[in-house]
């Protein structure tokens, strides 16, 4: 490689700077053969001619549209290499990318909207699912009252991923359960009974739809399924007294797992 003085191309630092490319890159480059610098000065700096810029703008533009390095190198040095059908197969690998990145951009939204308004139904939707007397305010007031906890974000994110079909299951497994507390309490199940406790277990099992629920969370849920006059008209409106017999049962099942109910707390 000739010797030449500094007039006669430009240093690394320049050339780095126009390109918008690291100075590690082009040691790099230059160190595997792809773009190597025509010109050092006698001090052993590298020097870059305008063939040589010329070079490096193509491999800057082919590494942006996503060739590797080989690619590149044999696109611009190897005459057998087919340049339009290695560019067309690229194009459609980024065709691919942008298809994947738009569907998680869709889902991104989903999430985002689910985070801030918890059902991703139209107040249509809903009433189709939950009934005419469900509250199409009720996922608002539920996030103001609780969109700052645990609970409420893993809510989100199960609601995101719902369409109305998983709604409707959802809704007729609660549907179903509030069916067989009032045929248990019709029937004289008592609190602590096998029968009484694989119904906590079920409202368990049902409730997992929302979020996790552990036994303490669900002795919680309890009180406050007997207290707030919301809930308690909703049970006490599916059989007289169902609220409160909710309530029991849930507690006489915490016992039998070693939780006083007194004393239970959100966890």
């Amino acid at each position: 490689m000739p010797d030449a003085t500094d007039a006669d191309g430009l240093p690394v630092g320049q050339v780095s700077t126009r390109l918008g490319v690291t100075v590690r890159a082009l040691h790099h480059w230059d160190e595997i053969g792809l773009a190597r610098p025509s010109l050092r000065t006698a001090a052993g700096y590298r020097l870059y001619t305008a063939g040589d810029l010329e070079r490096l703008h193509r491999i800057v533009v082919y590494r942006e549209i996503g060739l590797g390095l080989d690619r590149i190198q044999a696109v611009l040095d190897d005459s057998t290499v087919d340049v339009p059908g290695a560019l067309r197969a690229q194009r459609t690998q980024v065709a691919e990318r942008i298809d994947r990145l738009q569907q998680l951009g869709a889902g991104l939204d989903r999430m985002i909207d689910a985070h801030e308004r918890g059902l991703l139904l139209t107040a249509e939707q809903q009433a189709a699912i939950f009934g005419p007397q469900w509250d199409p305010d009720g996922p608002a007031q539920a996030r103001q009252r609780w969109g700052d906890t645990t609970q409420w974000r893993q809510y989100a994110e199960r609601s995101a991923s719902r369409g109305p079909e998983e709604w409707q299951a959802v809704a007729d497994a609660v549907a179903a359960l509030d069916r067989a507390l009032k045929d248990a309490m019709d029937a004289g199940v008592t609190p602590g009974s096998p029968e009484a406790n694989q119904l906590v277990e079920r409202h368990r099992e049902v409730f997992a739809s929302y979020f996790p629920l552990t036994r303490q969370m669900q002795v919680c849920l309890g009180r406050m399924y007997e207290a707030d006059p919301a809930f308690a008209a909703h049970y006490d409106g599916i059989r007289a007294g169902l609220a409160t017999w909710f309530r029991r049962i849930i507690d006489a099942d915490a016992r039998a797992h070693g939780i006083d109910p007194d004393t239970a707390t959100w966890q």
